[in-house]
């Protein structure tokens, strides 16, 4: 398994302009949440209703999140469960509504994504490699914590590695 700042790292190398860098902060987590929504039915057991596939699979990457780092894994694990609070909230609307809000999301997130591709003038990293899917979020949580002035050693290996973003 690679590391946290192999990852980064090879994530960061798509996304060097600062345009694209900031799309990231609007579409990912607007795909995130729609993820969440979009499998937040069925419930997998009448019973439990918050067993669904869209719980499932947050808990899965949150693990996969806090075995590359802890602090980041942590904070993206709040991030899912904020998600999946409203995914279980949205799930009781009519079918219609609740198709429009994730689908809809889903949809605007990509659009955005794609415009700051654009502007980069390079595909997407999950084209190369699909686990980017998995990366972008971890990738915005730790471009956030940068700009406060956090995980400074991480950056510093980052950007040595991906270069520094323009």
């Amino acid at each position: 398994m690679k590391t946290l700042t192999e990852q980064l790292s090879q994530y960061a190398a798509y996304h060097r302009d600062r345009r694209n860098i900031v799309t990231h902060f609007i579409g990912i987590p607007m795909i995130v949440a729609s993820v969440c929504i979009l499998l937040s039915r069925p419930a997998l057991s009448p019973d439990l209703l918050w067993l669904t596939p869209g719980a499932v699979i947050s808990a899965l990457v949150t693990a996969y999140y806090l075995r590359l780092d802890v602090r980041y894994g942590v904070v993206l694990g709040a991030y899912l469960w904020g998600c999946l609070v409203l995914a279980h909230s949205l799930s009781g609307l009519p079918t219609s509504t609740w198709l429009s809000v994730g689908g809809g999301l889903f949809f605007v997130g990509w659009v955005i994504q794609f415009i700051g591709h654009y502007f980069e003038g390079r595909k997407p990293a999950f084209v190369d490699d699909i686990i980017g899917l998995l990366i972008g979020p971890l990738f915005i949580a730790a471009e956030a914590g940068f700009l406060m002035g956090m995980r400074k050693e991480v950056e510093a290996e980052v950007n040595a590695r991906a270069g520094s973003p323009r």
